[in-house]
């Protein structure tokens, strides 16, 4: 079973990232493997949930919007950005939204 992100208390970040595909997904696994290992190691990273069906949600914690605009801006980012404009998705959204409050169970 995927890990619950671990992410303290709030206010933090999260970037929600969601997606369908087109199909073609050669280098997509890799790629994603290699954009979270990347994301870890990023100043103010803190956690990564994803699940992927018909559409593909992937929600990524962050310290602050400086956290974030750093991950937009990382050079091998950019790059997985472009092939998945070019190539693997069909449609795509990114939401950033301030935490203001979780809560966790059972």
């Amino acid at each position: 079973m995927p890990a619950i992100a671990d992410t303290p208390e709030p206010p933090y970040y999260a970037v929600i990232f969601t997606s369908t595909v087109t199909g073609d997904n050669s280098g997509y696994q890799e790629t994603a493997q290699r954009m979270l290992e990347l994301a870890a190691r990023q100043p103010g990273y803190l956690g990564v949930e994803s699940a992927r069906e018909d559409v593909g949600i992937t929600v990524s914690y962050w310290r602050d919007l400086e956290a974030i605009r750093n991950w937009k801006a990382q050079a091998d980012h950019r790059e997985a950005q472009r092939l998945g404009r070019e190539r693997w998705y069909a449609q795509y959204c990114t939401r950033i939204c301030r935490v203001e409050r979780d809560y966790r169970g059972p």
